[in-house]
C-alpha cells in the first residue's frame, strides 16, 4: 500500500511529458491547480522523498524530439521518394546559406537519393557470371572504386549497387542494364576479324545514317535537338551523347599514312576496339604504306634490328645454355618481333615515335649478340670465314660490316662481296657439285 501511494504521488506531481499537448488543450487549468494544490503527506523516517520544483527537471523532453525533422520524409515508395527530394531540396534553398541547418538538410538530401537509388537497383542475391551478347560480365565485389556505367552513362555507386564487367572488352554496367545491352561484346570481332579501318575518317554523312545514332539508332542532329550528334574519328559516323564520351584515341589510319599521333575523339565502341587491337601485330607497312620507311628514320633502325634479331634465332634454338637462359623470352611482350620483320602493331608504332622501342630493342640485340660472339662457345664455332678473302676474324650475319649471301645464306665482308664480280663461292661448288651428279654417263666402249 505504501508503495502504491508513492507511486501515486510521483505520477501526480510529474506530468507525463508525451501527453504534454493534451495537458495544455484540454486540462492545462486542472493540471497546473493539481500540481498548486498538492500536499504530500509525511513520509515515515528513513523514506525517500520525492519532491518537484514548480518548474518540470530539464531532461530533454521539453524538446519535440518525436517530430518529423526539416526535409525528412518517410518514404517506403519511388514516388514518394521523388516527392521527399524535391521538398529537401526546397527547404535547403530557403534555409541560410553556410548554416548548419542547411548541412544537415544537405546530408539528408544525400540519404534520400541513396534510398531512392537502392529502391531502383534492390541488393538481391546475383549470380557471379552472366553471358550475354557474347560478353562475359564477371560480378565486381569492389566497393570504393568509383565507376560509370557504359549502358545509363550514371554513376555506379558500389556501396549499395551490384555492377559487372565484361572481362573481354571491360563493358561496365549496373546488374539492372543487362538485359537493356544491345552491343555486343569486342573482343568476338577482334578475335574473328582483326583489322583496323586504313581510310582517315570515312564520313558518309548524317543523312546516311537516317539521322539515328549508329549504335544505338536514337534520334540525333547536329543542332543537338533531341540529342547531340557526335562525330567518330575512327569510324567516320555519328552517335549520341550515351554512345559517344567525347574520348581520346591514336587513329590507326593517320599514324600508317601521315606519322601523326594526335588523339582524337572517338565513340564508347571505337575506344573499346582500338584498346584490345592496340598490341595486335595487323600492319604490314611495306604493302600499305612504303614510302613512310623514306621520311621516318626511326622505322629503319628497328627494322634492321629486327631483322638481326631473326639471324639470332637460329643460334638460340639450337643452343643448350639459351634454351636453358630462356633468351627469347626476352621480347614475350612483342612474340612477332621472332617471327617476322614485316609486321607492326600501333603499339610498336607508338613506341617507335616515342623513343621507348628503338632503346630496349638496342638493348635486347646487344645481349643476344654478346652470348653469341663472347659467352657461349658453342654458337662461336658457327661462325664464318670470308671465303673470298680469307681473312679477318669469325664473321657473323648479323655484323654490320658482313654481307649475307641469299641463296646458301653464306657470309663474307661487305666489300668483299661487292666488289668480286663472281658470284658466291659456295653457290659455285653446290652448281658444280649437282652438275657432276646429273652428268649423262659415256659410251660403254667395251661393248
Amino acid at each position: 500500500m505504501e508503495y502504491d501511494e508513492k507511486l501515486a504521488r510521483f505520477r501526480q506531481v510529474h506530468l507525463n511529458p508525451f501527453n504534454k499537448r493534451q495537458h495544455e488543450q484540454g486540462s492545462g487549468e486542472e493540471a497546473l491547480e493539481i500540481t498548486s494544490q498538492a500536499r504530500l503527506p509525511e513520509l515515515p523516517p528513513g523514506e525517500p522523498e520525492f519532491r518537484c520544483p514548480e518548474r518540470v527537471m530539464d531532461l530533454g523532453l521539453s524538446e519535440d524530439h518525436f517530430a518529423r525533422p526539416v526535409g525528412l520524409f518517410l518514404a517506403s515508395d519511388v514516388q514518394q521518394l521523388r516527392q521527399a527530394i524535391q521538398e529537401c531540396k526546397q527547404v535547403i534553398l530557403e534555409l541560410p546559406e553556410h548554416s548548419e541547418k542547411q548541412k544537415d538538410a544537405v546530408v539528408r538530401l544525400i540519404h534520400l537519393r541513396l534510398k531512392l537509388q537502392e529502391l531502383k537497383d534492390p541488393n538481391e542475391d546475383e549470380p557471379n557470371i552472366r553471358v550475354l551478347l557474347e560478353h562475359r560480365f564477371y560480378k565486381e565485389k569492389s566497393k570504393s572504386v568509383k565507376q560509370t556505367c557504359d549502358k545509363c552513362n550514371t554513376v555506379i555507386w558500389g556501396l549499395i549497387q551490384t555492377w559487372y564487367t565484361c572481362t573481354g572488352c571491360y563493358y561496365r554496367c549496373h546488374s539492372k542494364c543487362l538485359n537493356l545491352i544491345s552491343k555486343p561484346c569486342v573482343r568476338s570481332k577482334v578475335s574473328h576479324q582483326a583489322e583496323y579501318e586504313l581510310n582517315i575518317c570515312p564520313e558518309a554523312g548524317l543523312d546516311s545514317q537516317d539521322y539515328r545514332c549508329a549504335e544505338c539508332r536514337a534520334p540525333i542532329s547536329l543542332r543537338g535537338v533531341p540529342s547531340e550528334a557526335r562525330q567518330c574519328d575512327y569510324t567516320g559516323q555519328y552517335y549520341c551523347s550515351h554512345c559517344h564520351w567525347n574520348d581520346l584515341a591514336v587513329i590507326p589510319a593517320r599514324v600508317v599514312h601521315n606519322w601523326d599521333f594526335e588523339p582524337r575523339k572517338v565513340s564508347r565502341g571505337s575506344l573499346r576496339y582500338l584498346a584490345l587491337m592496340m598490341s595486335r601485330p595487323v600492319l604490314r607497312l611495306r604493302e600499305i604504306n612504303p614510302l613512310l620507311f623514306n621520311y621516318v628514320e626511326e622505322l629503319v633502325e628497328i627494322r634492321k634490328l629486327r631483322q638481326d634479331i631473326l639471324l639470332m634465332k637460329p643460334y638460340f634454338i639450337t643452343c643448350r645454355e639459351a634454351m636453358a637462359a630462356r633468351l627469347l623470352l626476352q621480347l614475350q611482350d612483342r612474340q612477332h618481333f621472332v617471327e617476322n620483320d614485316e609486321m607492326y602493331s600501333v603499339q610498336d608504332l607508338l613506341d617507335t615515335h616515342t623513343g621507348r622501342l628503338g632503346c630496349s630493342l638496342a638493348e635486347t640485340h646487344t645481349l643476344f649478340a654478346k652470348h653469341i660472339k663472347l659467352d657461349c662457345e658453342r654458337c662461336q664455332a658457327k661462325g664464318f670465314v670470308c671465303e673470298l678473302c680469307r681473312e679477318g676474324d669469325v664473321l657473323f650475319p648479323f655484323d654490320s660490316h658482313t654481307s649475307v649471301c641469299a641463296d646458301c645464306s653464306a657470309v663474307f665482308h661487305r666489300d668483299c662481296y661487292y666488289d668480286n664480280s663472281t658470284t658466291c663461292p659456295r653457290c659455285a661448288r653446290l652448281t658444280l657439285r649437282k652438275q657432276s651428279l646429273f652428268r649423262e654417263p659415256g659410251p660403254d666402249l667395251d661393248a
